[in-house]
């Protein structure tokens, strides 16, 4: 069988290739899981391409991997059956903005910075904001969610309808344009969030968002990571509209100030955003300075000039990078824990200390306002066992956050790096999940060897 020239005849020449720069650019994402070059990659440019593509895979019974711009943290884009990856970048158009219902359409290729681009005429915006310029198509997969979930929600939260051609190529819509819905089975819920093991998304409706009147940021440092998480459970249970709230250890905070040419002062911190009017900001500011006070704050700051806003997002963004550029020689390992807020603070005190225990290099950030943290780990991948080590040390982590009643992974997904978590997660429940796919996808065509352990 000759899959390249069987997926030229199909969807044409100019829609697939072997070229070995490509098909290595494709082995791998920005994950430390091992690459794996595919045997082909194909460029499909309208739903009908996809069809094809599935439906000759299916028959052959071809793993197909679907494929964004790469930045996932997890593996999900690495073919680690071989087989067709399927590049979207072609499929990056917005299909239609209706700003009167807050809706747009569009195609999985396009990245959320190329959306909220073209929103901005229309005095939009779309929330979600997982740091790096993910493709909307692979934001659903993972159901993405970042900075911003603690006001707007992450993307199962924001898509309305998906379009999604299925293992033997038949395409179906998952929702309507409606905000809500009581007829049937909650499609949306169950394709977000699949990673590419049940369909493929080919269109994405989203709600979208009026850009504020008003932003204003704000830093805040503390003397504990424990004062952190007393504050901003205190401005959650006081019911301030947040649109970010964020934790940054004091080790974060030095690596930032490194990378990003800031000064901010070497301690934990919370960093803020507030949306709405001026008049509402200046109330919820000076309430949630009150707050922070009485938590025993060293320093609360803020910014209305949209410079110094960027750039104090930017520094948090960053982080990741940050800690690899100042550590060359180390490779980073991030995990992704999510608790219940009441049990944030054991949880990060718990990571940190154990950085410390096994003497890696790193840090402790969170989106604290939905109780989601990331433990960067650095470590020498030259030295026997230290893989090895920041793997267990991961381990503890999300063994103490399931313990708390809290899950694997908050955002970045189950991929290849979860998978040995899901029966302990979910118990009997991943019976039903696997059953759903073996009812979809019979040949396990669908991005095998992610989400579901191997049966």
């Amino acid at each position: 069988m000759d899959i390249y020239a069987d997926l030229s005849s199909l969807i044409g020449a100019e829609k697939t290739t072997v070229n070995e720069t490509i098909i290595t650019n494709h082995s791998k994402d920005e994950s430390d899981h091992g690459a794996v070059d595919p045997d082909v990659v194909v460029f499909p440019e309208s739903s009908e391409d996809v069809q094809k593509v599935l439906r000759y895979a299916n028959e052959y019974k071809i793993p197909v991997v679907p494929f964004g711009v790469g930045s996932g943290l997890e593996g999900q884009a690495i073919p680690v059956n071989k087989g067709i990856s399927v590049d979207f970048e072609r499929m990056n158009k917005v299909i239609e903005v209706r700003p009167d219902d807050l809706v747009v359409i569009v195609q999985p290729g396009i990245t959320r910075i190329q959306l909220n681009e073209e929103l901005k005429k229309y005095g939009l915006f779309f929330p979600v904001d997982p740091g790096a310029d993910a493709t909307i198509g692979g934001m659903a997969s993972t159901n993405a969610s970042g900075t911003m979930t603690v006001r707007y929600g992450g993307m199962r939260d924001q898509v309305l309808n998906l379009k999604v051609v299925l293992a033997d190529g038949r395409m179906i819509e998952t929702g309507s344009l409606a905000k809500k819905s009581s007829s049937g089975l909650h499609l949306n819920g169950l394709f977000v969030g699949s990673e590419g093991t049940l369909g493929v998304f080919t269109e994405i409706a989203l709600k979208l968002h009026g850009i504020p009147e008003d932003t204003v940021a704000a830093r805040c440092s503390f003397p504990s990571v424990n004062s952190c998480v007393e504050a901003a459970t205190a401005i959650l249970t006081a019911g301030v509209p947040m649109a970010r709230m964020e934790l940054v250890d004091a080790r974060s905070i030095l690596q930032a100030n490194e990378y990003s040419d800031t000064d901010y002062p070497v301690a934990p911190s919370l960093f803020f955003e507030f949306h709405g009017n001026k008049g509402g900001n200046k109330e919820d500011i000076e309430f949630v300075q009150a707050i922070v006070e009485e938590v025993g704050c060293l320093e609360f700051l803020f910014e209305t000039d949209s410079l110094m806003r960027a750039a104090l997002w930017k520094a948090r963004h960053e982080l990741n990078y940050a800690y690899r550029h100042g550590n060359p020689q180390l490779a980073s390992m991030t995990t992704d824990v999510c608790v219940p807020i009441s049990k944030l603070a054991e949880n990060v005190e718990f990571a940190s200390e154990k950085l410390d225990e096994y003497g890696f290099k790193g840090g402790v950030v969170g989106h604290v306002g939905d109780g989601n943290f990331h433990t960067m780990i650095l470590y020498d991948p030259e030295v026997e066992g230290e893989f090895e080590r920041a793997v267990d040390l991961n381990h503890q982590m999300v063994g103490l956050a399931l313990k708390s009643g809290g899950t694997c992974t908050g955002e970045h997904g189950v991929g290849l790096g979860k998978i040995d978590f899901q029966r302990e997660e979910h118990g009997e429940a991943l019976d039903v999940m696997m059953a759903l796919k073996r009812t979809l996808d019979p040949n396990q065509i669908l991005n095998p060897g992610k989400i579901f352990p191997r049966e």
